[in-house]
Formats: C-alpha cells, sequence, structure tokens
C-alpha cells in the first residue's frame, strides 16, 4: 500500500448489527463506485451492541467481497486483540502468539480471503511479552497471509520499541489513532476508554519515519460538527473550540463545501500519509466524504485554520 496517495477508508464498524446487510451492500457499492478502495474492519465490531457477537462486520464485508468479486480491487483491513472472550472488555483474546494466530484463521474465514493487507493489533496487551507478539505477525507476513503490520490505541513509546524489536523483520508501518480537527483536552477522557489521541510527539515520529502512514479514526467526531443533536465531547469544552469551529465555516462558505469536507481535506492537505477513516450508515455521508478529496485548501485557508483557537 502506498503511502503518498490522498485516500479516505470506509470504517465498517456498524455493518452488519447498526447498518444492515442490504445497506451495507449498497454504501459499499457507491464506495467502490466513487474510487473508494480501502475498507477497515475489526475481528471484534460490534460485540457491544444488544445481539452481536463481533462477527458481524467481517461477514458482511466478506459476503460482499464474493458477492462482488471485489477482492483484488480493495485494501482490506483487520483487527487482532479487542475481541472479548467473556462479556465485556475485561476479558479480551490478547495478543499472544496463540491468540494471533487463531484471530487471523477466524478473520480470514469471516472475510472469505486468503490474505489480510493490513493487519492491526487493536489494543496493548502488556500481559504478553511485546517480542512474543512482535515475532507471531512477522510470521504471518513471512507466511503470505498478512501484507502489511499496523498498530492501534498504543503508547507511541510502545509502538517505537515494537518496530525496533522486529529488526529485518516485517514491522509496523500503519498506525491509527484517533484524530480531528478539533483539538481535545488531553487531561480529560475521550468518549471511549480505548480510544487513544494524536498528540504532537506522534505526528513528529510519524514525519520523520518515512515507511509509516497514520490512519485517523473518528475525524467526523460521530457528526458533532454539523448535527444538533449531536454533542461535542466534553473533552472538546474549552475556548480553543469555538475559534476553530468557526474558522472551519468560514472556509466551508468560501469553498462552496461542507464544514465535514473542509475537516477531511485539512487532514487529508496536512501529509498525504494521512488516511481519515470515515464511518458511514447513508449514501450521501458516502458522497460527501469522497467528495472531500477533490477539496483544496488555499496557503491562506490553510494558515487560517491552523492558527484558529491556538
Amino acid at each position: 500500500m502506498t503511502t503518498g496517495q490522498r485516500t479516505i477508508a470506509l470504517g465498517t464498524l456498524g455493518f452488519g448489527t447498526a447498518v444492515d446487510k442490504e445497506t451495507s451492500f449498497a454504501l459499499l457499492d457507491r464506495f467502490a463506485e466513487l474510487g473508494g478502495t480501502v475498507l477497515d474492519t475489526a475481528n471484534n465490531y460490534a460485540y457491544w451492541l444488544d445481539g452481536a457477537t463481533g462477527d458481524e462486520s467481517e461477514t458482511v464485508l466478506g459476503a460482499w467481497l464474493a458477492d462482488r468479486g471485489s477482492r483484488d480491487d480493495v485494501v482490506l483491513a483487520t483487527k487482532v486483540g479487542g475481541r472479548p472472550t467473556a462479556p465485556g472488555l475485561a476479558a479480551t483474546e490478547g495478543l499472544s502468539e496463540k491468540a494471533v494466530r487463531s484471530a487471523v484463521e477466524g478473520s480470514l474465514r469471516r472475510l472469505g480471503t486468503d490474505r489480510i493487507d493490513v493487519y492491526w493489533t487493536h489494543l496493548e496487551d502488556r500481559s504478553v511479552p511485546l517480542a512474543e507478539t512482535v515475532h507471531a505477525l512477522a510470521d504471518l507476513v513471512d507466511g503470505g497471509t498478512v501484507r502489511e503490520l499496523g498498530v492501534s490505541n498504543h503508547a507511541v513509546w510502545r509502538t517505537e520499541r515494537a518496530r525496533a524489536l522486529a529488526g529485518d523483520r516485517p514491522r509496523y508501518t500503519h498506525l491509527q489513532y484517533r484524530y480531528s480537527y478539533l483539538q481535545p483536552r488531553l487531561d480529560m477522557p475521550l468518549p471511549s476508554s480505548a480510544h487513544v489521541h494524536v498528540t504532537g510527539e506522534l505526528l513528529d515520529y510519524v514525519r520523520a519515519e518515512g515507511d509509516l502512514r497514520l490512519w485517523a479514526y473518528s475525524p467526523l467526531l460521530s457528526g458533532a460538527y454539523t448535527r444538533d443533536d449531536v454533542e461535542l465531547p466534553a473533552a472538546y469544552d474549552h475556548p480553543g473550540t469555538p475559534p476553530r469551529l468557526a474558522a472551519l465555516r468560514e472556509v466551508a462558505g468560501e469553498l462552496g463545501v461542507t464544514v465535514n469536507q473542509v475537516v477531511l481535506a485539512w487532514l487529508l492537505d496536512d501529509d498525504p500519509r494521512i488516511l481519515p477513516i470515515v464511518g458511514v450508515s447513508r449514501l450521501s455521508q458516502v458522497e460527501e466524504a469522497m467528495g472531500a478529496l477533490d477539496v483544496v485548501l488555499d496557503a491562506d485557508q490553510r494558515r487560517r485554520l491552523d492558527e484558529a483557537g491556538v
């Protein structure tokens, strides 16, 4: 997967649960029609909803890929580590060699494929030696089951240590963290205790290492930029937020695009190695997100967005 191409990934967390199979297929079809190729899921989406097991998103994606014959046309990313072994997140599969091998077999079966393009460690597991996880993942790449490796929601120092431990073997080249235009107070909890937000240190790390790509989840804050019925999380309630929202609206008006599209353009414009992951439940959301690829910020607009609320 190249690191220099402006791309938006389709997040499929709700597919098969909050979004039914028929609607999921329609969203995937429209995404593909508009040139989308990157699909992001996990082996535990969305187990926390009533009646769900965590199989649903991967199973729906697998059914769509089989029905459309599209496997070779997409970049398929899924995750290991967060699947519960008992009710609640208190007991998850973790990142032992045994858990990794078992999880990848389950994901391949549900996705109906013989390979995963980007395989993520979803959550930290400090009960397992880091080297054990690193080499279990490298074995999957060496064996052809996985093409590239990613790490999500880990402390930056743990990510760097894992890359160092890999040595000459396959190592993490993709990072996935929460990131958007509005910046939260890092001394307050995020909406999910599992979320880890991008920091200046992490951005510096990505820019310093030429082989890394940053995938940004929750870039649109679950609709809070544009929907009156969605409140901004408490961590975003600080004096820097109003001027940044004002700058967004101003630039959106100048360009004749939506506020959400400006948010996505700001992320894409910052560095082509930043890949926003957009979750959708309606066709209009797919179209809005993909339209952001055509939004270009001029130098003055970028400066005003960057300086607002600082």
